[in-house]
């Protein structure tokens, strides 16, 4: 392993005043991995007084005082540096009730989540391995340290955060921490939801998504209720040869590592049970599906405190994901006056990731369709076209200019213009626009 030369220089300072000091968890296992940490972790045998008192010539923002958590300030670095410690219960799920500083560095290391997770270096003595991650990291396994069911109640996340290292790492999870992850599922629900929001958007994310989510629907569905009907739902269409669940995460697996086009994939069909219809040929309608997944859509995403702009993005690419979009460059300009560029940019990503989960079939022939689509999209923002009143040659002060009171008609002018020029029957000048505001006043 190569330590930064702050992070090393930081352990050299602790143990030149007498204290032990290592960089710990997800650092050392990313660098074993051959990643490149994005940040690192110290622990100590110091006090955070003492840690203080070190680096008392360093910014100190004392972020988990309580906990044992100093941050320093190192070379423009936030650098956190926690004291050896054992933890209570977690009864808010979030935090430890009470926290009791160790001297020995085995004793943190038994509290932490994965044996992956629980090892420590220096750069003198190398990697300190109590519970035998480096093994782990080379089968692949991810596993509880200890007793698994004890470590996930106590702190109901490390479920969730199991599932997010099986996704973003490949991690097999091994039995005994698989089955303490159905077993446990429960406890998710007192964990608060921005944290839960957190693991999610970071499973969901992962390389490995598909093989996670299709493992534990139970443990997803925990955290997401509305999806566990979905679970094993035959379609009866021959457009489909998946359950509903297993169509969405094999469409949201499909699909690029872009949140709000995975979120919308997990969620475009959700409300499929809620409207299935049988006709007397024994073929399954899903009438009106998208409104319903878009409604329920928004419900999730607020009980799970996304933003606004996250909220309006996802419930939009699932109302749209089943709307048939015409290849003409006149159909593009008007979803691009609805949507803008990017958001249609991924709903293609969304039809696209839709289309690959469904029977076989009927891939190829759809494939092509939303190819050419995306070739002719790209065509047109080429030749920047206008399509919203702000690209219009015009405006409002255009209008007034020509006599037209102010009021609502100014608006319907503008817009019926903008309509023309996007339909081609204007050119976007501003010279043939006053002409027409003159012709039609």
């Amino acid at each position: 392993m190569q330590l930064p030369i702050y992070v090393e220089n930081v352990i050299r300072r602790l143990n030149e005043c007498g204290f032990e000091c290592y960089a710990v968890g997800g650092c050392v296992r990313d660098s074993l991995l051959g990643f490149s940490p994005s940040d690192w972790d110290l622990c100590t045998n110091a006090k955070p007084q003492a840690v203080q008192e070190v680096f008392g010539d360093v910014p100190c923002i004392p972020t988990g005082l309580p906990h044992g958590t100093v941050t320093l300030l190192i070379d423009g670095h936030p650098l956190e540096i926690t004291t050896y410690r054992t933890e209570g219960a977690y009864s808010d799920a979030r935090h430890p009730d009470e926290v009791h500083f160790v001297t020995s560095l085995r004793e943190d290391l038994v509290r932490r989540d994965f044996t992956v997770n629980a090892m420590a270096y220096h750069p003198d003595e190398g990697v300190l391995d109590f519970f035998n991650g480096q093994d782990d990291l080379r089968h692949n396994v991810l596993r509880c340290v200890g007793v698994a069911t004890e470590r996930l109640r106590e702190d109901p996340l490390r479920i969730l955060r199991g599932l997010r290292f099986a996704s973003c790492y490949g991690f097999d999870i091994e039995e005994e921490t698989a089955e303490a992850l159905h077993k446990e599922r429960q406890g998710l629900s007192c964990v608060a939801r921005e944290r839960v929001r957190e693991e999610v958007n970071r499973l969901l994310l992962g390389k490995h998504v598909a093989d996670v989510l299709l493992r534990f629907p139970d443990v997803i569905g925990e955290v997401i209720p509305e999806l566990c009907d979905s679970v094993s739902f035959e379609q009866h269409n021959r457009y489909h040869c998946y359950p509903v669940y297993e169509h969405s995460v094999r469409a949201l697996e499909q699909a690029d590592p872009i949140l709000t086009v995975r979120l919308a994939l997990l969620l475009h069909d959700v409300g499929k049970p809620r409207t299935f219809s049988m006709d007397e040929n024994g073929c399954g309608h899903f009438y009106s599906h998208a409104k319903v997944s878009e409604a329920m859509t928004h419900e999730i995403l607020t009980r799970l405190r996304y933003d606004k702009k996250t909220i309006e993005r996802v419930t939009a690419l699932v109302r749209y994901h089943d709307v048939p979009l015409e290849c003409t460059a006149t159909c593009i300009k008007r979803w691009l006056n609805r949507l803008g560029e990017a958001p249609f940019r991924e709903l293609l990503l969304v039809k696209e990731g839709d289309c690959r989960a469904q029977s076989p079939q009927v891939i190829a022939p759809r494939l092509e369709e939303l190819s050419r689509l995306s070739s002719l999209f790209e065509q047109v923002l080429q030749e920047k076209p206008c399509f919203s009143l702000k690209d219009l040659a015009v405006n409002g002060k255009d209008v007034l200019a020509q006599g037209i009171p102010a009021g609502e008609k100014v608006g319907q002018i503008l817009n019926a213009l903008l309509d023309q020029v996007i339909e081609g029957k204007l050119p976007n000048e501003r010279v043939a626009l006053l002409d027409a505001i003159l012709k039609n006043t």
